[in-house]
């Protein structure tokens, strides 16, 4: 539920009531509505190309490196050797992008329902969509939820880009999913999923973390700092079936000269293990649900 006001772009959404982001428009590049959802593409003034689906915000080129390298570094850094990954959304290739730069993978599955995203993003978020055609990758358009089923304990991280749990992206929010991301993993794999806004989303956050504490042998809630999602941050829940992983300390630590290497703009070592440190609000809210297994 967005509107075009004018030479503005605002974002209002049911889910977060009388809050509205808003960027100013230099030039809408596309828009059309695929099988699945709205797909707008807009030159902002201050923020670069934005890509938007469903009326909210799902990234722009000067802060999208703040979400797509927390989402796949924060997990690949916990996994002693994540060769096989799978990315469930992300059509617009952020997060294989960043998957692609630890040299231990050895093959990305990109699961993106919606082509016609995939096809947006290669025209006017090429610097995300372009590593689509690294031949580690392999795109399937389909449902991830029918592919992890199809792929019983294949993959080391699996990691959900979802939009917000609206529509045909609900699925990704309930225990059934969590359940089928398990079953796709190997022995002491990780996954990390698109964890919502503290502030906005609190009780959403506790039913995720409660379900993944009943599924899952380790847990944790990490966030970024990213101007242009509503509310200023998102999170991520992080879970794996190894009981000894402790997502706040990486078993990868990089040197600076790796970061620069690997053309960093947010990740780091130390933005790792601080991206854990939670507002006591929410610390106290995420202890409420519990099942035995402590956060981490």
């Amino acid at each position: 539920m967005s509107c075009i006001d004018g030479k503005w772009f605002r974002e209002m959404n049911e889910m977060w009531s009388g809050l509205c982001f808003s960027l100013e428009i230099e030039q809408i590049l596309h828009q059309e509505k695929s099988k699945f959802q709205e797909i707008l593409v807009f030159k902002s003034k201050s923020f670069g190309n934005v890509l938007v689906l469903d009326g909210i915000i799902q990234c722009t080129e000067k802060d999208e490196h703040a979400y797509q390298e927390m989402i796949a570094h924060l997990p690949l850094s916990c996994h002693e050797n994540p060769q096989q990954v799978l990315v469930v959304g992300g059509g617009d290739g952020g997060v294989v992008r960043e998957v692609l730069k630890n040299t231990s993978v050895q093959k990305v599955i990109l699961c993106e329902i919606d082509e016609r995203v995939i096809e947006v993003c290669k025209l006017y978020l090429p610097s995300m969509a372009s590593c689509l055609s690294d031949p580690r990758v392999t795109v399937f358009v389909g449902d991830g939820i029918k592919y992890m089923k199809e792929h019983s304990g294949q993959f080391d991280v699996i990691i959900t880009d979802s939009p917000d749990p609206i529509g045909f992206a609900a699925g990704l929010y309930e225990e059934s999913y969590y359940a089928s991301m398990k079953a796709a993993l190997r022995s002491g794999g990780i996954i990390c999923c698109q964890g919502e806004n503290l502030y906005l989303d609190l009780p959403l956050i506790q039913k995720l973390m409660g379900i993944c504490r009943q599924i899952f042998s380790a847990v944790g809630y990490a966030y970024t700092l990213i101007p242009t999602y509503t509310g200023g941050h998102i999170g991520f829940v992080l879970s794996s079936t190894n009981p000894d992983v402790k997502f706040n300390e990486p078993r990868r630590i990089y040197k600076e000269s790796e970061i620069k290497k690997m053309k960093m703009k947010y990740y780091n070592s130390e933005i790792h293990k601080a991206s854990f440190v939670i507002p006591q609000f929410a610390k106290e809210a995420l202890e409420q649900v519990s099942n035995g297994v402590s956060d981490t």
